[in-house]
């Protein structure tokens, strides 16, 4: 009993710690600390993500086909899982921001164990129906027997999967990033290791990259479980889950603009495929690897922005208004320079870029280098997006969230894949992803810039304790 109240005493400090080095450390140095760990996860989740594409690559077009044919479905499953994760770990921010530390705890098992029991639906229905779901994904007469082949394997990993994505985002927004990394970056190393042996060594082919890929990603959610114990982290424990209808409206709130995001990412690109089809197999292959890389681009972004994300959260739970904001354009700064830097090496690199996945394939290389420069052209509006999307996200503007997670790849991609592949062929399958992105950057004025403004007036009439940041708010 003794021991047991010396470890809440102890947790309990840590937590303290955490809520005050969220709350009080300077702003700017405090979302570096947060993001290096979150960009490296990222950036070698991209890499493991492309590393099966590029081994699979040795295979032959339609197999590197396949590969981007299953991205539809890891997009699902990542959407399930970034829809619980997001939706409970915006919560528990908030709440550990505004001291309700049981309150979080409950969250955090109700997250995790629901996405769970989601995985082993998605596992259940993918294997019934394996052949049917694969044509649907858009997968060619050549290209379905490989697709298949990868999907059966990646659908046994669906139920740690999904869970492994609520771990990782929930260490993220408690400010235990540093765990969330260990988890993906350990899990993604092995992957990379395991594809070329299990596809050449051992002769599996696609198979051998699907198993890779799933021993990979148990071992990060073995990993990203274990990170739920050092002191000062919420504990997923069994007897806290706590299944109800204000915690799923939580849930749903906080998670929506995630779902939408990743479901429409995995809508977008079946549309994709099946636009690309009627191209050949070197086609839908060459939009995998721009697609793939470009991924892989924003990766640096994407963690950057996650790393504000549980500053922005606790903070904002902490009513420090001030302190949202100052994140939020710093975030767009940083983000500018870096996405503009990388816009350049893509467009001038881009031949080479595409050739280390398909060099023995022309027609691979001429539409993958047209579509990676046209995608270098507006990469750089990601900049404003997605701080946007992040930081509506996680303040529970819900609506404006959702609106604008499916804006870049739903509201405006989607019609234009209908409408501009048969006006100007194969240009117009490359034509969507830009546009797109340009009035996605659009829509983010009115949505974002009303926010920020509330903001700051809330800020007046509340007493701030000042904290020395160099540079001020903006």
């Amino acid at each position: 009993m003794h021991t047991q109240q010396s470890q809440n005493a102890i947790e309990e400090s840590e937590q303290q710690k955490k809520y005050r080095e969220m709350t009080q450390t300077p702003v700017r140095p405090l979302i570096c600390r947060m993001a290096v760990p979150t960009i490296i996860s990222m950036m070698i989740s991209s890499i493991y993500n492309m590393a099966d594409t590029f081994f699979v690559g040795g295979l032959g077009t339609s197999a590197t086909g396949a590969v981007g044919i299953a991205f539809s479905l890891m997009a699902v499953i990542q959407a399930i899982g970034f829809f619980f994760g997001q939706g409970s770990g915006n919560y528990m921010s908030r709440k550990l921001g505004a001291r309700c530390t049981q309150e979080a705890a409950r969250m955090s098992a109700t997250g995790f164990f629901t996405a769970l029991g989601a995985g082993c639906v998605i596992l259940a229905l993918g294997e019934l129906f394996l052949e049917p779901m694969c044509r649907l994904l858009g997968a060619t007469e050549t290209i379905l027997p490989y697709a298949m082949d990868y999907i059966r394997l990646i659908l046994l990993g669906a139920p740690y999967m999904t869970a492994a994505l609520v771990l990782n985002v929930q260490l993220r927004m408690q400010g235990n990033a540093f765990y969330a990394m260990i988890g993906l970056m350990s899990g993604g190393l092995l992957n990379i290791v395991l594809d070329p042996l299990f596809i050449f060594q051992v002769g599996m082919g696609v198979s051998g990259a699907a198993l890779a890929t799933i021993l990979s990603q148990l071992v990060s959610f073995l990993l990203l479980l274990r990170g739920t114990f050092p002191g000062g982290n919420v504990r997923i424990q069994l007897r806290l889950f706590s299944p109800s209808a204000s915690r799923y409206k939580a849930i749903l709130g906080g998670g929506l603009p995630s779902l939408c995001r990743q479901s429409l990412s995995s809508f977008a690109t079946i549309c994709l495929n099946t636009a690309a089809g009627p191209f050949g197999d070197a086609a839908i292959a060459a939009m995998s690897i721009v697609t793939r890389v470009s991924m892989f681009a924003s990766s640096a972004m994407l963690g950057f922005g996650q790393g504000f994300q549980p500053v922005c959260g606790f903070n904002y739970g902490a009513k420090r208004f001030d302190r949202v904001r100052q994140g939020f354009w710093f975030c767009v700064t940083v983000a500018a320079i870096v996405l503009t830097a990388f816009a350049v090496l893509g467009y001038v690199f881009a031949p080479s870029i595409v050739r280390v996945f398909r060099a023995d394939d022309p027609a691979v290389i001429r539409i993958g280098t047209q579509a990676m420069r046209l995608q270098c052209l507006t990469f750089p509006l990601q900049c404003w997006i997605i701080p946007c999307n992040m930081m509506l996200q996680n303040i529970a503007k819900t609506v404006r969230a959702s609106v604008l997670s499916m804006a870049r790849q739903g509201l405006f991609f989607l019609p234009f894949i209908f409408l501009l592949p048969p006006v100007w062929g194969m240009l117009g399958v490359e034509l969507c992803q830009p546009v797109a992105d340009i009035l996605s950057a659009l829509l983010a004025v009115p949505m974002t810039v009303p926010v920020l403004q509330e903001l700051k007036r809330s800020q007046v009439d509340l007493p701030v304790q000042k904290v020395s940041e160099p540079g001020g708010s903006r």
